[in-house]
């Protein structure tokens, strides 16, 4: 299901955003918390931001760059960026 193609909130897009990082990135789910540190989680070096970017795409309907990941050090952060790129 994508986010965009019915109205999800925000509970439901770090739900579904969960299930999908700790199933592509092979990490426990109870470990994709809003405080810790996204990279260090997923144990993301470069090329994995590009499989990041793309699951984003395939998951949440939603465009995002690579410049988009500046700044974003925590899942808080990151599903800030969602948010705003969803506009919830």
């Amino acid at each position: 299901m994508y986010a965009k193609d019915v109205k999800m909130n925000l509970e439901e897009v770090i739900e579904e955003t969960r299930d999908f990082l700790s199933e592509e990135f092979e990490v426990d789910r109870d470990l994709i918390l809003p405080e810790n540190s996204l990279k260090e989680t997923l144990d993301l070096d470069s090329l994995d931001y590009v499989d990041l970017v793309v699951l984003i795409e395939e998951n949440l309907n939603i465009k995002i760059t690579g410049e988009d990941f500046k700044g974003i050090e925590t899942f808080g952060d990151f599903y800030g960026l969602v948010q705003k790129k969803l506009a919830l």
